[in-house]
């Protein structure tokens, strides 16, 4: 078997030399411009539109990483780009959850315990007790229940919080109440105190954390997005806190990356910036899991984490 590899990363050779030890039978080789020559599967992270043509040959595209919105962007733009045979294929989870739930609940904990105020007290030598958020009433809505989503929601019932889910599709997840699709969208958001942004991003969903996203959460709301930024309309949120309608927000990801150095986000102290750190993809667990997906193809065995391009996840 033929497989392409392309990251434009400087730690691209490591991952060349993990996965030419996991599939020692593969003929494996870094695409560059030109490259015309035969492939049966392409790994790619962030990969140009050249990089398909003419691969009338390619049986699947591996995505090394969760989110495939830069690939369905290129097909968005150029309809045809991906290979009409070819399936694209994500990464499931592959260490990334338990950072994901990680980020998050340090993130709800900083605002339920007040920490953000401690801080600002301290840089003012101020000793003064702050009443935490009562638990009871600190409601957390994920939006989005894929793996990431899922897990995330269910770390933090565990630690007692209300917590509300919601997905295109029903789902029922232990300890969360879940709400689905667009009829039951303002219910899931009444009242909310922390929204956790993990929709997978698609033109259905850009811009969804929005005014009138915000204006449904309880007064003084909290934001978390470790989604994507084309989900944050970013007026909108600047203006929320403004007003009063959210206390703060903690952002891993942005329309533009890095932020640039004069970016509002970056002055406004309501706002904690991290640089699209949330969750990030484990080289070993990553490798381990697309070889044993070409080799369970090479079988002629059907593989998970295939994206319907229709719905864009």
């Amino acid at each position: 078997m033929k497989i392409l590899f392309y990251m434009p990363h400087a730690n691209a050779g490591a991952w060349l030399q993990d996965f030419a030890r996991a599939l020692p039978d593969a003929d494996l080789r870094e695409w560059q411009p030109g490259d015309r020559a035969p492939a049966d599967f392409a790994v790619v992270w962030r990969p140009p539109r050249e990089l398909f043509e003419g691969r009338t040959d390619l049986r699947a595209v591996f995505n090394l990483g969760a989110g495939v919105d830069a690939i369905l962007a290129l097909e968005h733009a150029n309809p045809g780009t991906l290979p009409r045979q070819a399936q694209l294929v994500r990464l499931e989870d592959s260490g990334m959850a338990p950072q994901m739930a990680e980020y998050v609940t340090h993130a709800v904990l900083r605002y339920m315990r007040r920490f953000d105020e401690y801080g600002c007290q301290q840089i003012e030598r101020r000793w003064h007790e702050l009443d935490p958020h009562p638990r009871a009433t600190f409601t957390v809505g994920v939006l989005g229940l894929g793996v990431l989503g899922a897990h995330v929601a269910k770390t933090l019932a565990s630690f007692g919080l209300p917590v509300r889910g919601y997905s295109r599709g029903v789902k029922q997840i232990e300890g969360v109440t879940t709400y689905a699709g667009e009829a039951q969208r303002d219910g899931f958001l009444d009242g909310v105190k922390v929204l956790v942004n993990l929709l997978p991003h698609t033109p259905d969903t850009r811009d969804v954390l929005n005014a009138r996203t915000f204006s449904k959460l309880a007064k003084g709301a909290y934001l978390v997005n470790v989604a994507r930024g084309g989900h944050l309309v970013e007026q909108d949120l600047l203006d929320a806190l403004e007003q009063g309608q959210l206390a703060g927000a903690t952002l891993d990801v942005f329309r533009e990356e890095p932020l640039p150095p004069d970016h509002p986000f970056w002055r406004e102290p309501r706002i904690t910036v991290t640089p699209h750190i949330s969750a990030v993809t484990l080289r070993e667990d990553s490798v381990v899991q697309v070889s044993r997906k070409i080799q369970a193809m090479m079988r002629g065995e059907p593989v998970t984490g295939v994206i319907d391009l229709a719905r864009g996840y």
